[in-house]
């Protein structure tokens, strides 16, 4: 299938790679940012064909845009979400434009006659507030907001999805709602702008840690959650479906232990030893990222993305293929220097 597709958040990480798989299977895309000051340097990092990429100029708090960039599309791939580098001053940073550009995105795609809307939304919607320990989550699964140590960006993620689901199903009319669930998104960069969700590899490679924290998480590239988003737009009969987009589980110190066997001199700044609980509770008294993620001490939450293999062919690269390909990606680029 090709057509007029709109992408949303098209300077992010995701959005990057879903506009670069579309533009190749030879859909026209629309795409959103936030200031067209910066279209020449996105067109730049995209690398496609200029021809078939249009920019508009919108943001998720306000209407203005929306509707030029919308018209003549037949599906939107929304991908344009807050995800913060640090701890946000108070959650409804992240959690009303979250929520609210979902929605202002649904309003408009639904005046536009768009048939399919494919959200990206994230394992953070599926598996957090269900206490401590080891468990294995599925599409069924929904974040408990009412559990355990949820902090900003897991609420902001749950609720923008769950809004929009119920917002589809009262307002929605024949559009098709699609939600993808991304885990940790890894993966080459295209330029020096790279994601937050990065952070852990280059803090590993550039020895900033004493010793690897307790913490884990799925890990998926960059390249198959934009493959997953492009086929959940290409696919009939997608009515209210929702993918978990992830590879295993991997506890920080698995991935110190894959970038040391395999980057030689390069990876001689990784820690490859496990930091005691106690460590990272002091110094979660002293840095508001550690404080919010303190919870996850321990936690194993294994993603089971059987669905999107058995409804959509997908599958997902093997997460050393992914950590590698990462941190080749951030030193060729100079964004660590080893």
């Amino acid at each position: 299938m090709t057509g007029t597709v709109l992408v949303t958040g098209g300077s992010g990480y995701i959005g990057g790679y879903v506009i670069r798989q579309l533009v190749a299977e030879g859909w026209t895309v629309h795409t959103t940012i936030r200031n067209l000051a910066r279209e020449a340097e996105v067109r730049k990092s995209l690398g496609v064909d200029d021809s078939k990429v249009k920019f508009f100029a919108a943001e998720l708090m306000n209407d203005a845009g929306w509707a030029e960039a919308m018209a003549g599309c037949s599906h939107v791939a929304h991908v344009a979400s807050p995800l913060p580098s640090g701890a946000p001053k108070h959650e409804d940073e992240l959690i009303v434009p979250a929520r609210e550009g979902a929605l202002r995105a649904l309003r408009f795609a639904k005046a536009a006659g768009v048939r399919r809307f494919v959200m990206t939304s994230s394992a953070a919607a599926i598996a957090y507030g269900h206490g401590k320990g080891a468990r294995t989550y599925t599409e069924k699964d929904w974040t408990n907001l009412d559990g355990p140590d949820l902090y900003a960006y897991v609420k902001s993620k749950t609720i923008a999805e769950r809004a929009a689901r119920d917002w589809v199903a009262a307002e929605g009319g024949g559009m098709e709602y699609v939600a993808i669930c991304p885990a940790a998104v890894l993966g080459p960069v295209a330029s020096n702008d790279y994601s937050p969700s990065l952070e852990v590899v280059k803090k590993l490679l550039e020895g900033a840690l004493p010793g690897c924290p307790d913490f884990g998480f799925g890990i998926v590239d960059v390249r198959d959650v934009a493959d997953l988003h492009v086929r959940a737009l290409n696919a009939p009969d997608m009515a209210g479906e929702r993918f978990v987009c992830s590879g295993p589980f991997l506890k920080m110190i698995d991935v110190a232990r894959v970038l040391k066997a395999n980057l030689g001199d390069q990876a001689k700044k990784v820690p490859t030893r496990k930091l005691p609980d106690f460590v990272v509770r002091i110094v979660s008294l002293f840095d508001p990222v550690v404080k919010q993620v303190l919870g996850e001490l321990g936690n194993i939450r294994n993603m089971d993305a059987s669905h999107a293999k058995a409804v959509l062919g997908w599958v997902a690269r093997p997460p050393e293929e992914v950590i590698l390909d990462t941190a080749k990606s951030l030193i060729a680029h100079g964004i660590v220097k080893v």
